[in-house]
């Protein structure tokens, strides 16, 4: 289980300082699939990063399980993301001097997984897994960010609009991929849009409004990638 408690953050300084989150309090339950809804600058990125680890909290407890995650030391907080989460982003953050399978593969050894080949075939790039970032289009590219999380098979998965550069077709294609992967490796999911049609796949919805949680519910009824709106 992931349990935040009393979360703070803010940036900035005196009269420029803005509060982001305001005293967030939440609980994942293992393998379950979290959406976070909310509007831009609604705190839900932010909330992302802190549950994840990748950014520390001004105040307030992140667990799991037993483990406050608060109080670990960089390098042991760096190992704990390596070890237990996956990432992906709606920027692709990929190494432009590697191919597709290379950005996959570095994903997959940290966790000695050699069947990276086929999350390539899943997201539908195995014709195009020797091509360099520079060659692909964004939505190819985000695909291969997409992969490279999977391939690491993690505990935990966080997602901030992995979708959002992808066409329709595509992006139900890979929704489907995630979802499927989720049920079968049971791993937690944890993933941030504005799209509300997303929202109607998981099983618990958050939605946020100015650094606080306006709403938690539960999905009863979970639908797959093609049966929602996009």
């Amino acid at each position: 289980m992931i349990k935040i408690e009393n979360i703070t953050k803010s940036y900035g300084e005196k009269e420029n300082r803005v509060n982001v989150l305001k005293g967030i309090s939440l609980e994942i339950n293992d393998g379950d699939f979290a959406v976070i809804l909310g509007a831009s600058g609604s705190g839900k990125s932010t909330l992302l990063n802190v549950m994840s680890g990748l950014e520390r909290p001004d105040s307030g407890k992140v667990s799991y399980g037993s483990e406050d995650i608060t109080v670990l030391s960089d390098d042991k907080l760096t190992s704990f993301r390596k070890d237990n989460t996956g990432f992906i982003f709606q920027q692709y953050y990929l190494l432009p001097n590697m191919t597709a399978e290379k950005n996959v593969k570095m994903g997959a050894e940290l966790a000695g997984n050699t069947n990276y080949g086929e999350v390539i075939e899943a997201v539908g790039l195995k014709e195009k897994k020797h091509k360099y970032p520079s060659e692909l289009s964004g939505g190819e590219q985000q695909r291969v960010s997409i992969a490279r999380a999977l391939s690491k098979n993690p505990k935990v998965l966080f997602m901030d609009e992995p979708t959002g550069a992808l066409d329709e077709k595509t992006g139900r294609s890979v929704l489907d991929y995630i979802l499927k992967l989720q049920k079968e490796k049971h791993f937690t999911a944890v993933m941030v849009t504005h799209n509300s049609n997303i929202a109607e796949t998981a099983n618990t919805v958050i939605r946020m409004n100015s650094g606080e949680i306006t709403e938690i519910s539960t999905n009863t009824n979970q639908k797959g990638a093609y049966e929602i709106g996009w």
